[in-house]
């Protein structure tokens, strides 16, 4: 099961896998706004492993195929002294390995990153489709405490 997973942070060379995972996730909103070519996605991808304020990290199994990511944000604000907040993005497991603890093993390390940065709080959206994922995060302790919007520019 998830014994054998490590997690580190994104390189280049684990970009396709990336895009692959992220793609195959995709919800209805993202449908055909999304490139084929993962080498489409270089210039961001770097772009993010070069900004201080967040990181990628990558699940990968025994053989070192990656079969999780997730997308940290460290989010400045003056709600809670100051102290702060982090945000989850692009929580995505491989469709193969769903259901056998990768998830939660990201979410733990990524609130372990949270908490030795003395953040306030960790907090992430979900598409509304994405029902299995609400129950998955609720049972991690995470409350739907607030209504979100988002307005698509493209």
């Amino acid at each position: 099961m998830s014994s054998h997973i490590t997690i580190t942070k994104a390189a280049s060379h684990h970009l396709e896998a990336l895009v692959a995972i992220i793609n195959a996730g995709a919800t209805a909103v993202r449908t055909d706004k999304e490139f084929a070519n993962w080498r489409d996605y270089k210039p961001a991808f770097d772009a993010m492993l070069a900004a201080p304020e967040m990181d990628i990290y990558v699940a990968l199994d025994e053989t070192g195929a990656v079969v999780g990511t997730y997308q940290i944000h460290f989010l400045k604000g003056l709600a809670f002294r100051g102290r702060p907040r982090v945000e989850l993005e692009s929580v995505h497991v491989r469709g193969d390995q769903q259901g056998k603890g990768v998830g939660r093993l990201m979410m733990e390390h990524a609130e372990e990153l949270a908490r030795a940065a003395n953040a306030c709080l960790v907090q992430l959206t979900s598409n509304k489709e994405r029902q299995g994922s609400h129950v998955f995060y609720q049972r991690l302790g995470y409350d739907q405490s607030h209504l979100g919007y988002k307005k698509m520019l493209m």
